[in-house]
């Protein structure tokens, strides 16, 4: 449900994206998810969301976000908040749906459509809000990991729901082979 000359925006909860397709079995592709979006209308931002640890000395997530910010995504981080709960373990906090939800309600009259990456029900008052103002929502997700990733309310309010495993050969990354490099020297050893 989308039209081509459209003015589109992408908002995507990084944290939230990850663990859908994870969910899924597959990694995202970020230049074809991008690439994709831009076939289906006139796409004028892409925004990324994603907390960062500041204190450890490597990010795992560091090079995807330096990537994604040199490759067209407008990137929105902010630091995590490290601490233990009550039976001792190390958690990490970083919830980005305030600037998620400011992003979008200042962008929207600026658009025709918005394309939310994400299940969490917490951004249907920003859908309902969206769409008072006249701005088309789609929200991606998934239903088919068990538990299903969106809130039912989330599905229900958005415009269009696309499932997330139906864009896996779109925007999928494809399957890393097994270095045989590494199976040959095993069975040379044996």
């Amino acid at each position: 449900m989308f039209y081509r000359d459209e003015r589109l925006a992408l908002f995507i909860d990084g944290s939230n994206l990850y663990a859908a397709a994870k969910a899924l079995g597959f990694d995202i592709d970020y230049k074809l998810l991008r690439e994709e979006f831009m076939r289906r209308g006139k796409l004028l931002r892409a925004f990324y969301y994603t907390a960062l640890l500041e204190n450890d000395e490597y990010s795992p997530i560091r090079p995807l976000v330096d990537w994604l910010h040199y490759n067209g995504f407008s990137m929105v981080t902010k630091p995590a908040k490290e601490f233990t709960d009550s039976q001792g373990r190390r958690k990490v906090k970083g919830n980005m749906d305030i600037e998620l939800t400011v992003d979008a309600m200042e962008l929207a009259p600026r658009v025709d459509h918005i394309v939310l990456f994400s299940g969490d029900g917490d951004f249907r008052p920003l859908i309902e809000s969206l769409q008072r103002q006249g701005v088309r929502v789609s929200v991606v997700s998934t239903i088919r990991s068990n538990p299903p990733m969106i809130a039912d309310e989330l599905r229900r309010q958005a415009d269009n729901f696309i499932e997330l495993d139906e864009l896996k050969q779109v925007i999928g990354r494809p399957p890393r082979e097994p270095r045989e490099d590494t199976r040959e020297r095993a069975e040379t050893t044996d």
